[in-house]
């Protein structure tokens, strides 16, 4: 090796070292410039030229630049003026602001996310005066927390791409400033910043369990868990597992105070008439037949620990708050999880009822719109999918099965050549499917002898069903993705409204002709998915998270929480 050789190795390594210790020399220069402003607004005291220099800085402790932006154009719209110290009795204000971000944990939000704690310990550092960390400090939490509250913290369709109803537009600093300059007291806005959670009983009923179940937990209490390797319970019969479903169901009326909840305790392994009565309470809360009966499904409700039934409640709470604030006087509410639609009239449910929605793997997706007409003994428009694959294999297995259910076969979808499917080989064909079906009115059709329809990118509907018994099934995912009806006339004649018995809806069934009715005016309708909901007497009900959305909405926010293993009874 050349002695010119080793100089340029040692002249190499000479400037990777003086690079990696010029790196540490300006990170180090960094830092103490960050700690020296840290410091320099810790002691500095709001005020109008103060704030104007921080803000068109770059740096500020725990910013990112959207809140920088944010909190730019807040004090902008102010000329920089202080929020925190020129108002009379500021300080009542600011504990006032301080006292609402730390109750963000009763929304179903973190109080974290929003620093209390960094607030808290500033104010107690200025306890005379608003030093300029706690003046831009406290706005950045304030904005953000109005905002997380009138439109919601989670982008909905990342969150749950299933979603498709619009989040709302929503300006905090706009709000923030027009309420600092109205309010006349500390009272006033508190009104004001409470206001902005959703203003609906089923958003309030859902906050309180929230809050009474997080204080559960933080005392340490885990309810009693029932075995799952054993067979269905019926009344009247004995069991090992009876005492602990006792105990559990006591636990249960702790929480929700139901009246049938509170039995006595007992040993006994028998199934009595009062602990079925308390059962059958038990599945009505859980959106599950009331047959009494202690199967899987009141087993695996049962066993819903205090932290599931939480996350269940901060995503519900989170999507209610994606929902816009204003609804008409007459609207529907379909709740896919809950398998359930209510028809609401000047904010009262007038009508309710059991409803069967997609199978998981063509899930009924959440979008809103309005209701324009009804068709009467409708035909059936096959889709293509639901042709090849559901359909084409029914007819390979049963060269009548076409015939026999209504189901003629035709070119395309002009439906003008009529193809005879005795003279089709059907098992010439997989996954490629050439041909459009058709199923006639009748009793056998599909879609019953109703259909509602609402313009949607997803083909989707409400409508009749000649299979009536899937209505008293626990999980009701038997669908294509449309929604079918308990009781479609009742609803028929709740969107007509007056006009119903002038429509002759029945008359116009029972003569079997497809009619087309269009309602006075469109109705708007929602399809939800709510895995927790309340009812008009306030009472919280719950459903499997069928689809899997409210798992995936949770991770995406990072709200899963792990569960405690230690059990305390009440």
């Amino acid at each position: 090796m050349t002695t010119q050789v080793v100089f340029q190795r040692f002249l190499s390594k000479f400037r990777l070292n003086y690079l990696v210790i010029a790196q540490y020399l300006i990170f180090f220069c960094f830092a103490l410039t960050t700690l020296s402003v840290v410091a320099e607004n810790r002691s500095a005291t709001a005020s109008v030229d103060v704030i104007q220099e921080q803000l068109a800085k770059n740096v500020w402790e725990g910013m990112d630049e959207g809140e920088l932006i944010r909190l730019r154009h807040f004090y902008a719209q102010r000329d920089y003026q202080p929020i925190w110290t020129l108002k009379k009795d500021s300080g009542v204000l600011l504990d006032t602001v301080l006292n609402f971000i730390g109750r963000a944990d009763e929304e179903g939000l973190t109080s974290s996310d929003y620093h209390i704690e960094i607030l808290r310990r500033l104010r107690k550092e200025s306890p005379d005066q608003v030093s300029l960390s706690l003046e831009l400090s406290t706005t950045r939490s304030l904005l953000a927390l109005i905002h997380d509250l009138s439109n919601g913290r989670l982008t909905a369709t990342l969150a749950d791409p299933d979603w498709h109803i619009p989040q709302q537009r929503f300006d905090p600093a706009n709000f923030l400033q027009q309420s600092i300059v109205s309010v006349n007291s500390a009272k006033q806005l508190e009104q004001t910043l409470a206001n902005l959670s959703p203003d609906v009983p089923q958003y309030r009923s859902l906050k309180q369990l929230l809050i009474r179940l997080r204080a559960l937990v933080a005392a340490g209490t885990v309810w009693t868990r029932i075995p799952d390797d054993i067979s269905s319970i019926h009344p009247k019969t004995r069991h090992a597992a009876i005492p602990l479903i006792r105990q559990r169901i006591r636990e249960a009326h702790y929480i929700f105070e139901k009246p049938e909840y509170d039995i006595v305790s007992d040993d006994s392994e028998l199934y009595d008439d009062q602990l079925e009565e308390a059962i059958k309470a038990f599945q009505y809360q859980y959106g599950l037949n009331t047959d009494g009966v202690i199967g899987k499904n009141t087993r695996r409700a049962m066993n819903m620990t205090a932290v599931g039934h939480i996350q269940q409640l901060r995503i519900t709470l989170e999507r209610l708050r994606w929902l816009p604030r204003e609804f008409s006087n007459r609207y529907i509410l379909v709740n896919i999880a809950g398998f359930n639609l209510v028809a609401i009239r000047n904010n009262m449910r007038v009508l309710d009822m059991r409803i069967v929605v997609g199978r998981d793997y063509r899930s009924t997706p959440s979008f809103n719109s309005r209701i324009s007409h009804l068709v009467l003994n409708p035909y059936w428009n096959v889709p293509a999918s639901i042709a090849s694959k559901d359909l084409l294999p029914k007819q390979k297995h049963n060269p009548n099965h076409f015939a026999s259910e209504g189901i003629r076969v035709f070119s395309d979808y002009h439906y003008e050549l009529e193809l005879d499917p005795d003279a089709i080989d059907w098992h010439a064909f997989s996954r490629s499917f050439p041909y459009v079906l058709r199923q006639e009115p009748g009793k056998k059709n599909a879609l019953g002898t109703i259909k509602f329809m609402f313009p949607n990118p997803f083909s989707i509907y409400l409508h009749d069903t000649p299979s009536k018994s899937l209505f008293q099934r626990d999980i009701r995912t038997f669908s294509s993705g449309c929604i079918r009806l308990e009781k479609p006339l009742k609803l028929a004649e709740f969107v007509l409204g007056s006009s119903f018995e002038k429509a002759n809806i029945l008359e116009k069934i029972d003569s079997g002709n497809t009619q087309t009715v269009y309602l006075p005016e469109p109705i708007p309708v929602y399809l939800l998915y709510l895995t927790a909901w309340s009812d008009e007497q306030g009472e919280v009900h719950f459903s499997a998270d069928v689809y899997g959305r409210d798992k995936r909405a949770l991770a995406y926010a990072r709200w899963l929480q792990p569960e405690p293993h230690l059990s305390q009874s009440f």
